[in-house]
């Protein structure tokens, strides 16, 4: 308990009336990851037509490589359908998502009295049905989900997020889990990112 304690009292002194907090969703305000691999589970099944045998992994999320690997020779058609269905089949499995309470006190503290930001790699349509089944769509000044660059490269999301708002890079705070997105907070100048694993 003190060690909570500690570490919120060290947060509360790094947070001052300027300071921005930015906040992942996949793994770091929501555990999604049971919901994202049944919903891939689901429309492998329903594409291929047959069941292959898939092992959640809670350490590790199902995405677009794993499918590759997990179910080779998909055609290009197969494998489009499969994503386009796993979206479609998420809201089936919104229960199996869980709030990490301890980011979520954050939010909730802090959005009476700061600008709190989703800076999310996460489709609209998926992170909004994900906010809304938690109550927390109203807990952000600004929401920015996935966006790709002209050529369909993947956009650092907290560069892009910080020339929307115009916000210098050290009055930011970053929650993220993922360590591919917090070398790209790094990147975009970020300093302080506080990694919440669950």
């Amino acid at each position: 308990m003190e060690q909570k304690d500690k570490s919120t009292q060290d947060l509360d002194s790094k947070i001052s009336s300027d300071t921005v907090l930015f906040f992942d969703m996949d793994g770091t305000l929501v555990d999604t990851n049971l919901a994202n691999f049944l919903s891939y589970k689901k429309a492998i099944l329903s594409v291929t037509k047959s069941n292959h045998e898939l092992t959640y992994n809670s350490d590790k999320r199902f995405n677009r490589s794993s499918l590759k690997n997990a179910v080779p020779n998909l055609t290009e058609n197969e494998y489009e359908r499969i994503i386009q269905e796993k979206e479609e089949y998420y809201n089936d499995f919104l229960n199996e998502t869980k709030l990490n309470v301890k980011t979520a006190e954050i939010l909730f503290k802090y959005s009476k009295t700061n600008k709190t930001v989703l800076v999310t790699n996460c489709r609209k349509d998926r992170a909004m049905t994900t906010l809304k089944h938690f109550r927390l769509d109203d807990k952000f000044s600004n929401i920015f989900y996935r966006e790709f660059g002209d050529n369909g490269e993947k956009v650092n999301k907290f560069r892009n997020a910080i020339l929307k708002l115009g916000v210098p890079p050290n009055l930011i705070i970053a929650f993220e889990n993922e360590e591919s997105e917090i070398s790209d907070a790094h990147k975009a100048g970020i300093t302080i990112i506080n990694p919440t694993n669950l």
